[in-house]
């Protein structure tokens, strides 16, 4: 019979967010919470109940939908569940420290799907890799900021910049452009040529604006954390996936000026001799390669995209189109390289990118834009509003004391602010105490500059308070997150409870085992028995041996590796295979066709051969407690939970309400 109550026995325990249900609840009689059932003083809903049927079902399907009798079993199995939650709360459970660090870990993890944080994140993710389809091709002229350099300085450098915008959009070369004023240590070489690259491989706001690019077309100043850039777009094109190579190499010496031609000849040398059809690349690679790293291991290198390595060696290795073709010797700044293919694949889909493509952005300048944006959703969303002149008179008041933050409460106090208002947020005031109080409770971590370290404090108790309110937002209006949440509170109270007073009970309660097991001795018995060396023989050639071995030899406890170690001096184990012990030989597949008179014999199941030697038979008769403790441990537990349950019921009226009960059938029962 079908139940779901697994599910509630391993709420617990559970690690991953639940499947949303995916039941058409527009049976509903009206918009307000309807209970199902009164636990005490404690009304139950009925869609809390509909919210655990619906797990890993769709009862729009007909084929999902459940029999009468198992709806009322998962019933009867519901309330069960809602009492043992009472009874947890009733022992205070739900206040404990270790709940409530349990609970509040689970709930770290069940909120994200559902914040606003979640949906801009998902967003710069399509975002990103709708960006790797391509990868684009250009030059850069970059002009720094100079130290401690004042507003009118920002000014200078960014008027040079447009100047200098305007001369390549006038048809001056870029390149010479770059090799004039650009102040990247690389152009000297690459005259700002950045080569092909794709998301993820710049910082955020260079790639923005790289993408948004038409070929040819000159990009207005672009502000990093590196200076003003201009870019031009020299080309975009498919991205080509990812490959993976093998290389020879032999290296130069820039201080040595004959390392040069030396160099040259042999690579040519080398790539002449691969061209001879005898010739082995993994020997060539071994005897001449100078990378040491990848010599003795045929040159492999690991998989890598467009990007990842330097322009001339990834021009050639992307050049290459068949599995095992060589390329003519390729220069880099590292030497000379023969470079053979070994496989190509396309970009990845979505789904097998997603986790990586999450690292690399949280790890990127796009985590603190979506923050920000986050933070500028929640405040329109929820009405904030700043007290511009309070919040200038405590920054001020901070600012003009020596005490520093560790005495906000103190300064704050002096100048008479801490009944004052910051800031509403759906008009609810937050206070300067409240703010004073979150900075000495110290839960947060915060990394405030030196200059004004209490305003770090005030904008994170800004961004704390609005994601506390989304969170009560969630609570209050979404049924899913608020249904969610629930279960897994209440199945972690169910876990401790059961953990408490049955699982572990029956483990540690050894009195109370010996006398449930003497009270039910009737239900551990043995049945007739006998000792059996049972020897399965998997290789003709292993039986005689074996006959042999155990002729007129009493059953005994060594049996069994002696005759292993016998055997193993001329068989391989997978010959045969041997298993000793005391058998109820009625229940037994091979036993049971044994003549238990007959010491050793041979017998046949299912066209397999076993030679049998039986020793002492013992009658049927009560078992051992050490004999059967895993099971009377078991019987034991689900007879505590049973004794739980009836006085449980005994201590809280039910009371049910049979409307909610016939319009859940209606969408989960199948209608004969």
């Amino acid at each position: 019979m079908k139940t779901t109550y697994l599910g509630f026995l391993a709420m617990g325990m559970i690690l991953a967010c639940s499947p949303k249900t995916q039941v058409n609840q527009s049976t509903s009689p009206s918009d307000e919470p309807q209970y199902l059932l009164t636990v005490g003083n404690e009304n139950v809903p009925a869609e809390e109940f509909l919210h655990m049927l619906s797990k890993n079902r769709d009862f729009n399907q007909t084929g999902e939908k459940l029999s009468p009798e198992e709806f009322e079993e998962n019933l009867a199995l519901f309330i069960d569940y809602k009492l043992k939650v009472k009874e947890a709360e009733a022992l205070g459970m739900h206040e404990s420290e270790d709940f409530v660090r349990e609970f509040g870990t689970f709930k770290e993890d069940l909120k994200k799907p559902y914040l606003l944080e979640n949906s801009l994140q998902e967003g710069e993710l399509r975002k990103a890799y709708s960006r790797m389809q391509e990868v684009v091709h250009a030059q850069h002229i970059l002009l720094r900021f100079p130290p401690n350099a004042s507003k009118e300085d920002s000014i200078a450098v960014l008027r040079m910049a447009i100047n200098l915008k305007e001369k390549a959009e006038g048809g001056e070369n870029f390149g010479e452009l770059a090799l004039e004023y650009s102040q990247d240590p690389s152009v000297s070489t690459n005259q700002g040529d950045l080569g092909y690259f794709t998301s993820l491989q710049m910082v955020y706001a260079f790639e923005d604006a790289v993408y948004q690019l038409q070929e040819g077309q000159v990009s207005d100043p672009v502000l990093t954390s590196f200076g003003y850039h201009i870019i031009k777009l020299i080309d975009r094109k498919p991205n080509p996936g990812q490959v993976r190579v093998s290389h020879i190499l032999v290296r130069t010496d820039p201080a040595d000026p004959v390392s040069e031609d030396r160099a040259r000849r042999k690579i040519t040398d080398i790539y002449t001799e691969l061209q001879k059809d005898d010739v082995s690349w993994d020997e060539v690679c071994k005897a001449y390669s100078e990378d040491n790293a990848t010599k003795n291991s045929s040159g492999n290198l690991p998989w890598f995209g467009v990007g990842a390595f330097i322009k001339e060696f990834e021009n050639a290795a992307f050049s290459l189109r068949e599995e095992g073709e060589i390329s003519a010797p390729v220069k880099s700044p590292y030497g000379y390289h023969i470079i053979r293919l070994e496989e190509k694949k396309p970009i990845a889909s979505y789904e097998e990118m997603e986790e990586s493509l999450k690292s690399k952005i949280l790890r990127d300048s796009r985590s603190d834009l979506i923050q920000s944006q986050v933070i500028a959703i929640q405040k329109s969303k929820y009405n904030f509003k700043e007290n511009t002149a309070i919040i200038n008179a405590s920054i001020s008041s901070m600012k003009q004391s020596s005490g520093g933050i560790s005495n906000a409460h103190q300064i704050l106090a002096d100048k008479n602010l801490m009944d004052s208002t910051l800031f509403t947020i759906n008009e609810k005031p937050k206070k300067v105490s409240d703010l004073v109080s979150f900075i000495e409770a110290d839960e947060v971590v915060i990394k405030p500059s030196q200059r004004n370290q209490f305003k770090a404090w005030l904008d994170k108790f800004i961004e704390t308070s609005l994601a506390e309110t989304e969170e009560m937002d969630l609570l209050a209006n979404n049924e899913d997150y608020r249904l969610l949440i629930k279960e897994y509170r209440d199945g972690i109270l169910l876990f401790n409870l059961m953990n408490e007073m049955v699982w572990q009970k029956a483990l540690k309660d050894s009195a109370g085992l010996q006398e449930y097991f003497t009270e039910h001795q009737d239900q551990y018995q043995w049945k007739d028995r006998v000792q059996a060396l049972i020897i399965k023989i998997n290789k003709t050639s292993v039986k005689s041996p074996v006959q042999e071995f155990l002729t007129d030899k009493p059953y005994n406890s060594q049996l069994k590796s002696e005759l292993t170690n016998y055997l193993e001096k001329d068989h391989s184990p997978l010959e045969f295979s041997i298993d000793q012990g005391t058998y109820e030989y009625a229940d037994h597949p091979v036993l049971k066709k044994a003549a238990l008179q007959k010491k050793l014999q041979q017998v046949t199941v299912d066209n397999k051969t076993y030679i049998v030697l039986l020793g002492e038979q013992f009658p049927a008769g009560p078992k051992a407690l050490n004999e059967t403790k895993g099971k009377v441990i078991q019987d034991y537990q689900e007879s505590l939970d049973q004794n739980l349950i009836s006085l449980l019921k005994e201590n809280y009226i039910i009371q049910i309400n049979e409307d909610e009960k016939n319009r859940i059938a209606d969408i989960v029962v199948t209608q004969n």
